[in-house]
């Protein structure tokens, strides 16, 4: 009553997805804590490291694209967190060098991750904020302050929902903070 031939196709087919996975999940986990240690040294004014770690990212991405394909890759969790985390990393990386929050060329990346990345870089603009603060830069938590109103300005357009949403509401979160960071500047001059 069973085709063996069949089921022994499927088992092929399944032992190779979850091979793949474990591998997509592996290079990811990479990605991920590449993209974090870009993020650490561009808080510590490390830009010429945080320049050399994305480029070691970008490489593993294109290999996975390369091996993988974009819409096998982006079927997995762990690579659409990496993902996200790598524009978040990319995106500040920029913007503290002066340049836009653009589209990264060279790689495919979804909607959510530009989106969710996005979100996330207001939240470490906000850190960023805090530590020119205490050195006393106060007027670079003004620009900062500037930043992340553009980008609110922008992504208040969208209706998110579901898991953007609250990525959205986080961000509106440190646009609430660098407002009251820079208000309490302003009143303690």
């Amino acid at each position: 009553m069973i085709n063996k031939k069949f089921i022994q196709k499927l088992k092929k087919e399944y032992d190779q997805r979850e091979a793949e996975r474990r591998e997509i999940i592996s290079w990811s986990n990479n990605v991920l804590h590449g993209a974090k240690r870009v993020i650490f040294a561009l808080h510590r004014d490390a830009q010429d490291k945080a320049e050399k770690q994305l480029g070691e990212v970008e490489k593993i991405l294109t290999r996975l694209e390369k091996k993988f394909g974009h819409a096998r890759l982006a079927v997995e969790g762990a690579y659409k967190a990496a993902v996200e985390e790598y524009v978040e990393a990319k995106m500040f990386f920029r913007v503290l060098r002066g340049e836009k929050v653009d589209k990264i060329n060279r790689l495919k990346i979804g909607l959510d991750s530009y989106l969710g990345g996005i979100c996330d870089l207001t939240g470490e603009l906000v850190r960023r904020a805090i530590n020119e603060a205490a050195v006393g830069r106060y007027e670079e938590v003004g620009k900062i302050k500037k930043t992340i109103g553009d980008i609110m300005a922008e992504l208040v357009e969208f209706d998110m929902t579901g898991y953007l949403r609250t990525k959205y509401d986080q961000a509106k979160s440190s646009l609430r903070k660098i407002e009251q960071i820079h208000y309490e500047i302003k009143t303690r001059k």
